[in-house]
């Protein structure tokens, strides 16, 4: 039997198996998350509207970017969903003019056998070589470890029971120190208001028994919800069947509790790069080296003393 610091594991860094209880919840239900299933997404956006209506969220612009079919860029104070497009030429990477293939001609030739290039990675195992997309509804990733919560200085942010990170708005003075604290880019202030907003994970649902209404909305069961351990092994299940079936580029991203961050709460099966779709590869908690951080100033400044106290020393009487 383990004791209570050897079952919550450490408060900063590292494999962390009862979140919720090291935040004080003793008898809190299994921890919740989402798994993202990117090989079904169909960039319906579905998630996106369904987000924004139950939470309220101001509309933010809804301008293209000229590049795809993403008119919101990024997640941000007015985005708590974002679904990611990424057009792959048959060369394999994105088919725009960086890689000089001009997309509306090669889709002009799909199926002739004159497609330029090499061949695509498939999504499907007849090895089809043709332009793809790849779409993606990205999303706060409620870390184990989450940086945003431990610089927060007023306790806006907070550990719910179900192991999700929510900021209290009435409580947020919008000092921004969790701004840069995300190792994702997720939080951000919002414009007139000044305060930090983000994906709550539709807490107010939770507490009635209700799925997030971007899990409710999506289509495809894209975006699956429910007890974080449950969606780990079935998103394993997954990959070993798009593994057998020829899909050999697909991984998880964020599943892993041996990660930067503990494993996030929110993790995603992707089928190229995590930077292809707007990921960092290997995220880090921006407090994980505050242990070392004090002890090398305690160190400092217990070496000042010691020559602060030399120099008096040696003084003459």
């Amino acid at each position: 039997m383990t004791d209570g610091a050897d079952r919550r594991g450490n408060a900063l860094y590292g494999p962390q198996p009862d979140v919720s209880g090291a935040a004080g919840y003793p008898d809190a239900p299994p921890r919740v998350g989402f798994f993202t299933d990117t090989s079904v997404c169909i960039g319906c956006k579905a998630c996106e509207v369904a987000c924004k209506e139950w939470n309220a969220i101001p509309e933010d612009g809804l301008e293209l970017t000229g590049m795809s079919y993403d008119n919101t860029r990024g997640l941000g104070a007015d985005t708590w969903r974002h679904v990611a497009f990424v057009e792959q030429g048959p060369s394999g990477g994105p088919g725009a003019a960086g890689d000089g293939v001009d997309v509306f001609a090669a889709a002009s030739r799909l199926g002739t056998g004159t497609e330029p290039g090499g061949p695509v990675p498939p999504v499907a195992p007849d090895g089809r070589t043709e332009l793809r997309w790849l779409m993606s509804s990205d999303v706060c990733k409620h870390c184990t470890h989450a940086g945003c919560l431990d610089v927060c200085p007023t306790g806006a942010l907070f550990r719910t029971e179900f192991g999700t990170v929510v900021v209290q708005q009435d409580v947020c003075n919008g000092c921004g120190y969790c701004v840069p604290a995300c190792p994702y880019g997720v939080l951000d202030r919002r414009e007139g208001d000044g305060r930090v907003w983000k994906c709550t994970l539709c807490y107010d649902r939770l507490g009635v028994g209700l799925e997030p209404a971007c899990a409710k909305s999506c289509p495809t069961d894209s975006i699956q919800f429910g007890p974080l351990e449950e969606l780990r092994e079935r998103a394993r299940e997954r990959v070993a069947r798009l593994h057998a079936a020829g899909v050999t580029d697909a991984r998880l991203y964020g599943e892993s509790p041996g990660d930067g961050v503990g494993g996030a709460g929110a993790f995603f099966l992707l089928l190229d790069e995590p930077e292809v779709y707007g990921l960092p590869p290997d995220p880090q908690v921006t407090t994980r080296d505050l242990p070392a951080m004090w002890r090398h100033a305690a160190a400092a400044a217990v070496t000042l003393a010691a020559l602060a106290l030399g120099s008096f020393a040696r003084r003459p009487g």
